[in-house]
Order: C-alpha cells, then sequence, then structure tokens
C-alpha cells in the first residue's frame, strides 16, 4: 500500500517528529542532546528555516519549524544525517538511526501553533522525565523565559506576552498532537502486551486495574513514553481512554 503524501503547510510551520529506528535510544547521554541542538542550529542558517520549538526525548524529537527556503523533506533530511554521521562515529556503528520516514503535520492557525508549542514543552512532564516544566534541559521552553539562543520567540509573543506564555504551559489539558499511531511507529499488540507486563509486573487486564490509582498513573506515563498508542494502552490494560490520554 503506497504511503499516503505529506500534507503541505500554507503557513509553512510544521509540526516535526524523528523517531529512533525500532524505537531506540537514540541520546545516550547530555553531549549527544548538545550535538543534535548544536546541528539544529548550524542547519538553521543553511537552510533558512524558523525554530519555534524542540523538546528531546530519549528516543523521539519533537519540532516546531517554518520553512521558508527549502522543503520540510530536505531540512530534516540535513539534520538528520549530519547527526547520525556524528553518532555513528562517536559509537563506532553503522546504519540508520532514525525511522525512515518522520512524521509532521500543517500547523495552520494560532490557536494551535499554542497548543502545538505547549505541548512539545510539556512533553518531559507527561512522560514523567521532569516535575517543573522549566527543569528540563533539552526543550526550548527556556528560551523563552530565560536566555534565547536560537529559537524564534517573536511569532509567539506577538499572539500573546511572556506572562500568558508562563501561565498557559501551565495550565492542565488535554493535548494531542502528532500521536505515534500509524503503521510507521505502531507496537503490535503482543509486543506492546510483553512491554506492559515487564513495566507493570501485571500478567492480566484485572492486575493491572486493582492498582492503586498512583501506581496505574505511574505506569500509564511510562507506557506512553514508550510509544505505546493511547488506544492501545486502554485496550489492554482496561483504563479508559479519557484517563489514559492525560499522560
Amino acid at each position: 500500500m503506497p504511503r499516503q503524501a505529506r500534507r503541505k503547510s500554507e503557513s509553512g510551520i510544521y509540526h516535526i517528529m524523528l523517531r529512533g529506528i525500532n524505537r531506540q535510544v537514540i541520546f545516550e547521554d547530555d553531549e549527544d542532546s548538545l550535538k543534535f541542538l548544536e546541528t539544529l542550529k548550524n542547519y538553521k542558517a543553511i537552510s533558512g528555516y524558523k525554530i519555534f520549538a524542540y523538546c528531546l526525548m530519549s528516543n523521539h524529537i519533537h519540532l516546531l519549524l517554518k520553512v521558508e527556503k527549502e522543503d520540510i523533506d530536505l531540512i530534516v533530511k540535513r539534520i538528520a544525517s549530519s547527526y547520525v554521521y556524528w553518532y555513528n562515529w562517536k559509537y563506532k556503528r553503522n546504519g540508520h538511526l532514525f525511522q525512515d520516514r518522520f512524521k509532521s503535520e500543517p500547523v495552520e492557525d494560532e490557536i494551535y501553533f499554542l497548543t502545538v508549542l505547549r505541548y512539545i514543552h510539556q512533553n518531559p512532564i507527561k512522560a514523567g522525565l521532569s516535575k517543573a516544566i522549566d527543569g528540563y534541559k533539552f526543550s526550548s521552553y527556556n528560551e523563552y523565559v530565560k536566555t534565547t539562543v536560537m529559537v524564534d520567540t517573536d511569532f509567539c509573543f506577538g499572539i500573546i506576552n511572556k506572562e500568558q506564555f508562563i501561565d498557559f504551559h501551565l495550565e492542565n489539558n488535554d493535548d494531542v498532537c502528532l500521536e505515534i499511531e500509524d503503521d510507521n511507529f505502531r507496537l503490535t499488540d503482543d509486543e506492546a502486551k510483553e512491554i506492559i507486563r515487564k513495566i507493570s509486573k501485571c500478567r492480566t487486564i484485572t492486575n493491572f486495574q486493582n492498582l492503586s490509582i498512583d501506581k496505574r498513573d505511574k505506569y500509564l506515563k511510562v507506557l506512553r513514553n514508550q510509544g505505546l498508542s493511547i488506544r492501545q494502552i486502554s485496550r489492554l490494560t482496561g483504563v479508559s481512554f479519557n484517563v489514559v490520554r492525560k499522560f
């Protein structure tokens, strides 16, 4: 079955996600993350894009970019190829590091732009990697509230001011943007069941449903970060879709 054509953004703004092949970790240490950010900054000058947001997770990356000079496929190819070349050299490995096709969605209006911005910056919180949104080192949040290094903050601050930006990011929400639920990324149910067993030690749906709420919620956060889709987690744990989507 042929792949669907990538949806073109009339605004030139895209929410992009790159993921490690076979869910592989792509950032082993801080040096790796810093190298990717250096690459992102270097190609900004070469490819002529604007950077509105980024967040580096252990096995995937979220970017919010505006293309101007080059198209999105060439931009992502340049960034990914440069980082993979360095990563393979550092770890003395060969071959692919990222899934063969990155995901993207167009961002066409200001309301959704702000939603995606918050979704990207809250990724580490919802994954249980940081308790405070400004405590995660490898997202662009602090470029908005502290020191700007490479992010183009003017567009956002033309919509809301800094105080509104902070308040908006601290709001509880059920934002869901660019979910990992297509055929290129989806885990089989057998794979997902094995991950659930390893993480929760629960052998059955009933075992999972009998967990305390605190333990259940802790495991749901981890499962979402492992790449299980909302519907898959709901189906295999018996926890309602609306509860799972909060993580």
